[in-house]
């Protein structure tokens, strides 16, 4: 059964989303492209972003952009502050996206994405050492403390989060992930999906409630998956355990 948390609504984090990452200052050497997404070199919504469409660049930041938002929030900056992070974090993922390589070993790109979120962060303790003590709180000084700590692992993903938190910001990804390919299919053929998939009915029971066949409901759910895992291929794993 596949776990996916609702959609985040950006008004909610307290920062705007970039509105063309692509055209933005800070990414100005990023090419371009007007060119639909589904008709572009690679189906892959990194591939696609990469390449300079910008509507996966919008898709890719409403996948994200909460996710970093969240990291700092996490990490007891205030929202404004978190808002602020946020966005220097996304300008340098605008720039530097080009640089992620999946086939590395272990490479993730929440892990890669957390590394831009950790020095951005760093930066703005950086830049007034006192906000530090404004975030308020022991925990809060204590995480913010372990991000400007030189210690490698320390400074990782993996090493910065609990499971639990993991688990959580992949459940927020997907879930973002999945509501944004929902009004590319009808209606039946996501219900289909939605029920097998996440609420882990039966295609057998599913089948009696939408008056399909049970090899349309099987049909209907893979569709829904194939553009999921195509869409988030190199971004997130769809084939781990916690699917």
């Amino acid at each position: 059964m596949l776990r996916c948390a609702a959609w985040d609504e950006p008004q909610k984090t307290g920062y705007k989303l970039i509105g063309n990452v692509g055209h933005s200052k800070k990414a100005n050497r990023m090419p371009t492209t007007d060119t639909p997404s589904w008709e572009t070199a690679s189906p892959s919504l990194i591939g696609r972003a990469v390449a300079g469409d910008n509507e996966a660049w919008q898709r890719l930041i409403q996948i994200y952009g909460p996710l970093i938002y969240t990291w700092s929030r996490r990490n007891g900056l205030m929202p404004q502050d978190a808002a602020d992070v946020t966005q220097e974090t996304l300008s340098a993922v605008a720039l530097r996206i080009g640089s992620f390589d999946s086939s590395r070993p272990d490479a993730t790109f929440r892990g890669w994405l957390w590394t831009i979120a950790r020095n951005k962060t760093a930066d703005w303790i950086r830049g007034a050492p006192d906000r530090l003590g404004a975030c308020g709180g022991s925990t809060n000084v204590a995480r913010l403390n372990q991000i400007m700590d030189e210690d490698d692992y320390s400074k990782s993903y993996e090493g910065s989060h609990a499971s639990g938190e993991i688990a959580a910001d992949r459940k927020a990804v997907l879930g973002r992930a999945i509501a944004l390919i929902r009004n590319h299919f009808e209606p039946n053929t996501w219900q289909a999906f939605w029920r097998t998939t996440v609420d882990g009915q039966s295609p057998e029971s599913v089948a009696e409630e939408l008056s399909l066949s049970r090899w349309a409901v099987y049909k209907a759910r893979s569709r829904v998956l194939h553009r999921l895992r195509t869409e988030l291929e190199g971004l997130e794993n769809m084939d781990g355990g916690d699917e």
